[in-house]
């Protein structure tokens, strides 16, 4: 999954939490839980219809205010 070249960096910190609740969840991998994680966010945006539809979704989310 990760391992076609494209490339991520995350927080050493962060990493070490994601690899502990995604074994505690019963994920495969770590790349396993980021993908879905990631999926599940992106998700809540496909259905919007504009660019100012996703500022006011992300606004509602806290992650721009």
């Amino acid at each position: 999954m990760f391992g076609s070249g494209n490339k991520i960096k995350i927080d050493p910190d962060l990493l070490d939490r994601i690899k502990q609740i995604s074994e505690v969840a019963g994920y495969a991998s770590h790349e396993e839980f980021i993908h879905h994680v990631l999926e599940r966010e992106l998700s809540q945006f496909e259905d919007a219809s504009s660019d100012d539809d996703i500022t006011e979704k992300l606004k509602g989310l806290g992650y721009i205010s």
